[in-house]
């Protein structure tokens, strides 16, 4: 990644204070930066509610736009998504035009905040994959009373952020990798993610390379988390996980995040913008000084990230804490917190220690979208999705007769993925969406969409219908999964 140098020899890097609390979290941590000697400039623009009140609708102004699309790095705070303007959140704006795939959050014990795990020294990092999964956010209303959203897992993204995880491990010295997925439900998408992971896990031979289940990995995280080091997970599952492993350490006043992409990275704070707090210097910057350490790590500035970071353990163990760690009576206030960092630059804790860091590789990916290509492919079948207020048992016999003459057969009849025709003696609640399952006649045949498209005009004449999935054979492997009590 290429970094924007100014001509005194410094890295550029759009500074977007951000929203509430943002600008106070933000000045504490540039303030602290600036003292370290770190070679960064700032480029400030804007972002957030002011922008969303301007008219813009995606929250960011095009002369921020144009500014990351310069610096490549971006330090900013927490951005507010008002209720009733705007479109969609500025931050995941950010994040999905500059494709910052991967989402890095590391949780840490720190000196002074204690929490129920305090003594164990708790030390692992979260890699999140950032823009697919359900967080595409395509959803549609099947029918009145039957919502759907899609969850979409690419073979890139999974390499991408499994190669992300690995790579981050070694840059900081860590020795495990678990890849956490519900791939025992989920085969297809996040079995996705744990075929990738078990590919690509040999060519890291100095790491240790395990697989869990996500629920598991919950469990084990609130019952023995120090077996943890890194965790490489899909988006929504990260999204919950991250959050579990923020409240391990004191919460997510420490929880610092990078969003990571081939071509910018985005470091914030994980917390919101807490405006009923802003500008009463009570709110602990730490979340966005953290965040801040990790852009200078990235910008290779090793030897100012290990001061402040040495700082801010020192300060903690003095017992300089913030409101959200000891309450008003003994707080000292968000700026006297910066001011002691400060004072504190250049010592070092002797009970608690910085890790030894390197530069990241970050992984190289082809921009052609088709990563992965079939030799042979053949479509056996399709699933039409019905509205219907029949139940199964009338529903099945109507379709096997407008399925008559043509080239596919009804093999079943599913309700929210559980087989009610022909019956299996399931105790289904139907509501009024069924997937109805047709396979090809012939068995050796390749479908074609006029003989698909014909069997929907034979349904669409007595049912409505939503949409269609073509069944797939990718090199003689099905493309799809079996409802519950399938044969």
């Amino acid at each position: 990644m290429a970094f924007h140098i100014t001509a005194d020899g410094k890295k550029l890097v759009t500074l977007i204070p951000g929203d509430g609390i943002g600008p106070e979290c933000v000045e504490a941590t540039r303030r602290i930066i600036e003292a370290s000697g770190a070679a960064v400039a700032w480029e400030e623009r804007a972002a957030g509610a002011s922008v969303f009140r301007q008219g813009v609708p995606s929250g960011v102004l095009p002369e921020t736009i144009e500014s990351i699309t310069k610096t490549r790095v971006v330090l900013k705070g927490p951005l507010e998504t008002p209720v009733g303007f705007g479109e969609k959140s500025a931050n995941v704006t950010l994040r999905k035009l500059f494709e910052t795939y991967g989402n890095i959050r590391p949780v840490r014990e720190m000196p002074g905040v204690p929490t129920p795990f305090t003594g164990r020294r708790l030390d692992l990092v979260v890699v999140r994959e950032n823009v697919e999964d359900l967080y595409a956010g395509i959803e549609h209303m099947q029918t009145p009373g039957v919502a759907q959203c899609l969850k979409l897992i690419s073979r890139k993204g999974c390499e991408k952020i499994v190669r992300l995880a690995f790579e981050f491990a070694r840059s900081e010295g860590r020795t495990k990798v678990h890849c956490a997925t519900k791939s025992n439900i989920m085969k297809q998408t996040e079995g996705m993610l744990k075929r990738t992971f078990e590919a690509i896990a040999p060519e890291y031979p100095d790491i240790e390379a395990n697989h869990i289940i996500i629920d598991n990995c919950a469990h084990q995280l609130v019952k023995r988390p120090e077996q943890f080091d890194v965790i490489v997970t899909t988006n929504m599952n990260g999204d919950i996980i991250s959050d579990l492993t923020s409240g391990l350490i004191g919460g997510l006043g420490f929880a610092p995040s990078a969003n990571i992409g081939s071509e910018v990275a985005i470091f914030e704070a994980v917390h919101g913008s807490a405006p009923k707090y802003a500008g009463k210097d009570v709110i602990n910057p730490t979340a966005v000084l953290m965040s801040g350490v990790m852009m200078l790590r990235h910008l290779g500035e090793f030897e100012a990230a290990a001061k402040i970071e040495n700082a801010l353990l020192v300060t903690l163990e003095q017992g300089i804490l913030t409101r959200d760690v000891v309450g008003d009576a003994k707080a000292v206030g968000t700026r006297a917190f910066t001011d002691a960092i400060i004072g504190n630059l250049g010592r070092q804790s002797e009970n608690w220690r910085v890790r030894e860091y390197k530069p990241m590789v970050l992984p190289d990916f082809p921009k052609a979208p088709d990563m992965v290509k079939a030799e042979v492919r053949r479509t056996v079948g399709a699933d039409i999705f019905v509205e219907t207020g029949q139940l199964p048992e009338q529903l099945g016999p109507a379709l096997e007769a407008l399925a008559e003459g043509s080239a596919l057969k009804l093999k079943m009849i599913s309700n929210r993925g559980t087989k009610v025709y022909p019956s299996v003696g399931a105790m289904t609640d139907c509501v009024d969406h069924y997937r109805c399952r047709f396979i090809a006649r012939d068995a050796a045949s390749d479908l074609t969409d006029a003989q698909i498209l014909d069997l929907v005009q034979r349904i669409g004449s007595q049912y409505r219908w939503m949409h269609i999935e073509k069944l797939p054979e990718f090199d003689g492997e099905a493309g799809y999964t079996k409802a519950q009590g399938e044969d």
